[in-house]
């Protein structure tokens, strides 16, 4: 049998469309927008103004304290200006406008193609390397990668889990990663066991990417033999950390704590990458892997996008947008976000730019709830959806935080299973992030 977590889950069609399109460099495009606030935290504090020249690895803003992420050019070029932009949500962000001219990069990145596998730093100053480059957590929550290597006092980490699980529906960016760079990702792997001192890691893949098991199976099997590749279920939201410790090491994770309370530590296969690229080739995050798909998309691709370069871009790469499009989307179907147009930035935090035609893009009109009860069977955190859903709409916030709306991952389960076609995450989300104000509130008064 298969490994999985145990409660809930759902298992939408996979729509693997780029499953076999190799990783293909987008170019440069004239201009990027490189927003100040990729990740979650503090937005980072620019360090160069309007005219500066800049390399490709510039450093352009320092981290806005601990839980925060330095940024960097992604091209070579000018500073036009320093200013607000809109990003995909809506809203908009301090962000770095650049000139592109020529491509030059910072002399200390090794650009060579040579796999180094050998590392003499120690723990701690893998970790700080990591922070100077920017990493965040690429499978979307953007966490800053140093802060999660550096548990709180009274936590020890004793496993690395290497989430390569990319549960979500059209995504194959990852997929892609783990055939095109096994060995870099290993070699990162064996980084990260390093900075928080532990001697085993896992590898989570699910069965639909028979090729990537196969694939790093060989490899640890050959010289990672201390990293041990895990087939997994298909199964989503497998790809949530919480689900992903579950499926691999029967431990739950109790509300409200950290993975490392289990003695876990979760990284995503693209953070891996990053890290092998900071640590031993000297380059900060400044690409990433971006799947282009959905169902009237003619060229579906997996790009090596260079941050901050407008989406319309990455659309025209893939065939262009049709006609008929209803929707853009950042990231996965289940959770991914809503775009508001083209000529937006893609960030670190983008892991796939997904359109989808009108037809299937509208939500149904609602129906009452008919107490059926599929919400709370497929609901992964053993939540009652319909009631925090009730407890939103009419503002009960104390049942709502009495049954645990904050330890929903927001994983969309339950309004794709419902059968009367609410908007339940909806109204969680708003509720959640409610309940949260409420309690820094308490907490400050």
């Amino acid at each position: 049998m298969l490994k999985t977590f145990r409660t809930g889950g759902i298992h939408p069609p996979e729509n693997k469309q780029a499953a076999n399109c190799k990783i293909t460099a987008l170019p440069v495009p004239a201009q990027v927008v490189i927003p100040l606030n990729q990740h979650i935290g503090a937005p980072a504090e620019a360090v160069v103004k309007k005219g500066d020249p800049v390399k490709v690895g510039t450093l352009l803003a320092k981290a806005g304290g601990f839980v925060s992420a330095n940024v960097h050019s992604s091209v070579s070029g000018i500073v036009q200006k320093i200013g607000d932009a809109l990003q995909g949500n809506g809203t908009s962000a301090l962000s770095v406008f650049i000139d592109v001219a020529g491509d030059e990069w910072e002399e200390t990145i090794d650009r060579t193609p040579t796999i180094v596998r050998e590392c003499a730093l120690s723990g701690k100053e893998i970790i700080g390397k990591i922070a100077a480059a920017g990493i965040v957590g690429l499978g979307g929550a953007t966490f800053p990668t140093h802060v999660k290597l550096s548990p709180p006092p009274g936590n020890k980490a004793e496993i690395l889990i290497i989430n390569g699980v990319e549960c979500e529906p059209f995504l194959t960016s990852d997929h892609a990663l783990m055939m095109e760079k096994g060995e870099e990702i290993l070699t990162g792997v064996r980084l990260l066991m390093k900075a928080i001192q532990v001697n085993r890691a896992l590898i989570g893949i699910e069965r639909n990417k028979q090729d990537a098991i196969a694939s790093l199976t060989a490899l640890t099997s050959e010289k990672y033999r201390e990293i041990e590749v895990v087939p997994l279920k298909v199964k989503y939201p497998q790809g949530s950390e919480k689900q992903l410790i579950e499926a691999l090491l029967r431990r739950k994770v109790k509300s409200e704590a950290l993975p490392v309370s289990v003695g876990a530590v979760v990284q995503n296969v693209g953070t891996v990458f990053a890290v092998y690229e900071a640590v031993q080739k000297n380059k900060p995050l400044i690409e990433r892997v971006v799947t282009v798909a959905g169902t009237e998309i003619s060229r579906p691709s997996n790009l090596l996008v260079r941050v901050g370069t407008p989406v319309r871009v990455l659309l025209d790469v893939a065939g262009g947008l049709p006609d008929t499009t209803g929707k853009i989307i950042s990231g996965g179907p289940m959770m991914g976000r809503t775009f508001v147009g083209t000529d937006v930035p893609v960030t670190k935090a983008c892991s796939g730019i997904l359109a989808f035609p009108a037809k299937d893009a509208g939500r149904k009109p609602a129906d009452p709830c008919i107490r059926c009860a599929k919400c709370v069977q497929v609901c992964p955190m053993r939540l009652n959806p319909a009631l925090l859903m009730d407890a939103t709409l009419y503002e009960k916030w104390p049942l709502a935080e009495k049954n645990y709306i904050a330890d929903c991952i927001e994983c969309g389960s339950c309004t794709y299973t419902c059968p009367a076609c609410r908007p339940l995450l909806d109204y969680i989300r708003s509720g959640k992030n409610r309940v949260k104000e409420l309690a820094r509130l308490r907490k400050s008064s």
